[in-house]
């Protein structure tokens, strides 16, 4: 007698196109194009000038640097408009396509930038927007891709891994300038590139790009698109938690913006206090960020403290560095007060991207693009009120900047005023945030 034997059904489409976690080689992968697209915006702005002064003849140095502005600009309008758009597209097409979309274009945007004088002044405004347009694909869609794929009990590990390789991309950029430089006057690159280290920035970028988008398409999860929604989505956190999150990542891009412009605008005021040794305050304000990121990183911090506090510490420490900036006598308390801003930003800004990951799977690239968007419009309005302000009321501007901050402090130690739609949500721990399906 033949034992009967129930039939299994084949696996649905669905189960075949979902991955419970990411592997070591993926996770790789994405962390290292953020990686590339940080260290290629840091790599290209201070090129810039260099583009534009053969094709603009003898033009007046203060219309030069008014160019430089407006590039800057148009590079961040490029992300403000792009990622929310990529977001949406993500979620609908799938998260990986729209990864590597951006990457091809990302790509393509830099490489007509070796022969500048063949695209003229239009063409390299058209083209740094469009850079800002790609890269748009990329920074919202690969912390959406990794909290898909990562279990909640180390996600918040890995959104600081991210944040980690943001910055280390940004300290790294102008060093790939200073490699560039060795580079162009050895043998066979000073044959390709006629001894021009700009050029050899711009191949570099390019490489690098187009070496991540080899990298991912390899190794990436199929591309799935609401397949891949889960049946703990419908348990996901309102879309009002998602407006609330944007509009604190702007508030603190604003504040961060300003901080920045602020401090190079201090060295223009001070004689004293030379170029260099503003560098060397950036370079503080990266390594403060990146020192608060390994905390949290290592430590798991974000998955055991109530997001609430954290948020609220971090505000504390910006708003004091602030006030030490307004007050400053000294270059001491300068670093002192870049410290303490530093690293109130270091703290909300991944607190606030480990929030958006709880979002529905559904929606995780509408989080991360509306979060990129705001970050953008938050960075542009924030440098414009910034010079606005240093222009009036000088050192005095660092106190007004931390009024934003000391707005938002408010709201979060009053949750129902803050957050109605959803008033236990900040006061939550994170695990009851989402259900793992």
């Amino acid at each position: 007698m033949v034992e009967s034997r129930p039939m299994r059904s084949p696996p649905s489409k669905a189960r075949l196109a979902r991955q419970d976690d990411l592997g070591v080689v993926q996770l790789g992968w994405l962390a290292a194009a953020v990686f590339v697209v940080s260290a290629g915006y840091g790599a290209l702005m201070p090129l810039i000038p260099d583009w534009l002064r053969p094709l603009m003849g003898d033009a007046d140095p203060a219309v030069l640097a008014r160019h430089v502005g407006y590039l800057s600009g148009i590079y961040t309008a490029g992300i403000l408009v792009g990622a929310p758009l990529w977001g949406v597209l993500a979620d609908r097409l799938g998260r990986a396509r729209v990864l590597l979309v951006g990457l091809v274009g990302y790509v393509a945007s830099l490489l007509p930038l070796l022969r500048p004088e063949s695209v003229g002044v239009v063409g390299i405004y058209a083209l740094r927007g469009a850079a800002g347009f790609f890269v748009a694909a990329v920074v919202p869609v690969v912390p959406a891709l990794v909290a898909q794929y990562t279990p909640q009990a180390i996600r918040a590990k890995r959104f600081a891994w991210l944040g980690a390789m943001s910055l280390l991309g940004f300290l790294f950029g102008p060093g790939l300038n200073a490699v560039a430089d060795r580079l162009a006057g050895l043998g066979v690159f000073a044959a390709l590139v006629q001894g021009s280290s700009t050029k050899l920035v711009i191949g570099l970028s390019a490489a690098l790009g187009a070496l991540m988008m080899l990298g991912l398409a390899a190794t990436l999860p199929a591309p799935s698109s609401t397949l891949d929604a889960g049946p703990s989505d419908d348990d996901g956190p309102p879309e009002s938690r998602s407006f609330t999150l944007w509009l604190l990542n702007g508030v603190v891009m604003f504040v961060l913006a300003g901080f920045e412009l602020g401090i190079v605008l201090q060295g223009q005021r001070h004689p004293e206090l030379t170029s260099r040794e503003v560098s060397w305050m950036f370079a503080a304000c990266s390594l403060v960020m990146l020192g608060v990121n390994a905390v949290l990183f290592f430590t798991g911090l974000l998955e055991r403290a109530d997001p609430r506090r954290m948020l609220a510490a971090g505000m504390v420490l910006g708003i004091a560095g602030l006030a030490v900036l307004a007050r400053h006598g000294s270059e001491t308390w300068m670093y002192v007060g870049v410290s303490f801003t530093a690293a109130g930003t270091g703290i909300v800004l991944p607190t606030v991207a480990y929030l958006a990951a709880g979002s529905a799977r559904r929606r995780l690239g509408t989080a991360m693009g509306g979060l990129a968007a705001a970050a953008g419009f938050g960075q542009t309005l924030g440098s414009a009120v910034a010079g606005w302000l240093f222009g009036t009321v000088m050192q005095s501007s660092f106190a007004w900047l931390s009024i934003p901050l000391v707005a938002t402090l408010a709201f979060l130690l009053i949750p129902r005023q803050w957050w109605p739609a959803n008033p236990a949500l900040l006061t939550a721990s994170p695990s009851s945030t989402e259900t793992e399906p």
